[in-house]
């Protein structure tokens, strides 16, 4: 018999993607599915697109909450899951038709998280280049991203998202939570996620601050495990911040080029050829 799988799609103020997000999800090869449709407090028109989807198929699931970050979006989904198998999905990403398929194929080999290869799309058109997993690289830096499958029983046990993690890094400390005490991953060899890159995300950063305070939460919650793994927090704090450091100095190097003189009046003579 065929496990029930529940796909749990947050939205905020992302209805103009939700409709190729739920497509790649009717698509699926899988038939035994179900999709919940976490409305965090949405203002734009979340709910009447699901409702397209709910008349198309009963397989799709709206269910409203009070705006409360997406950690507490995807609680509220998993909460109200039937299935066994959990997988997050954003809704302004999308999946390939066989994900569900290849995942349940690897169901009884007792994985703790399967997840798959994946490319970006959108603004930025690429192979999302992942580490192997590892508990170190994982030390290190998040290197699953947040579609990708877990068991419901798993996500009790640790006591779901952690709602603290406001401001970003909410996967990171999810999958520590269901690794640190052991676990194993397995990686399918197929790309099967697709990852939305915006405009305005490739140059949006969270913020030093709010980064270094979502870390500090990590570190204090997974002491053991940081240690263990890297046996000084000091190469977790430098990684961040190189990687702050570079971005900051992209971010810059980008601003000095569109305030140039010569962008300016490339793009008036580009702007002639347009017309």
């Amino acid at each position: 018999m065929m496990p029930t799988i529940s796909i749990i799609v947050p939205c905020y103020n992302q209805a103009i993607y939700l409709d190729e997000c739920l497509q790649s999800v009717l698509d699926q090869t899988y038939g035994n599915w179900e999709c919940i449709i976490v409305d965090d407090g949405s203002p734009d028109n979340t709910k009447e697109v699901t409702e397209k989807w709910i008349e198309k198929d009963n397989r799709f699931i709206y269910l409203h909450k009070e705006n409360g970050g997406l950690s507490s979006a995807r609680n509220a989904g998993i909460e109200a899951a039937k299935g066994a198998w959990i997988l997050p999905l954003d809704a302004d990403d999308k999946i390939s038709n066989r994900y569900l398929e290849l995942a349940a194929k690897e169901f009884d080999k007792r994985y703790t998280i399967i997840y798959c290869k994946a490319k970006k799309f959108g603004s930025v058109n690429e192979f999302w280049e992942l580490p192997d997993f590892s508990h170190l690289a994982l030390a290190q830096t998040n290197i699953i991203f947040c579609t990708a499958f877990f068991k419901k029983q798993s996500w009790e046990e640790v006591g779901g998202y952690d709602t603290h993690m406001l401001y970003g890094l909410e996967d990171w400390e999810f999958w520590i939570s269901l690794l640190e005490n052991g676990g194993n991953v397995y990686r399918i060899d197929d790309v099967c996620f697709y990852y939305r890159i915006k405009e305005n995300s490739m140059i949006t950063e969270l913020s030093q601050s709010r980064k270094t305070m979502m870390l500090f939460h990590i570190e204090k919650k997974h002491l053991d495990f940081f240690h263990q793994y890297l046996g000084s927090l000091h190469q977790l704090h430098y990684q961040l911040e190189q990687s702050q450091k570079k971005a900051e100095y992209y971010n810059s190097q980008l601003q000095k080029l569109i305030n140039s003189k010569r962008y300016q009046l490339t793009e008036k003579i580009l702007s002639i050829f347009k017309r």
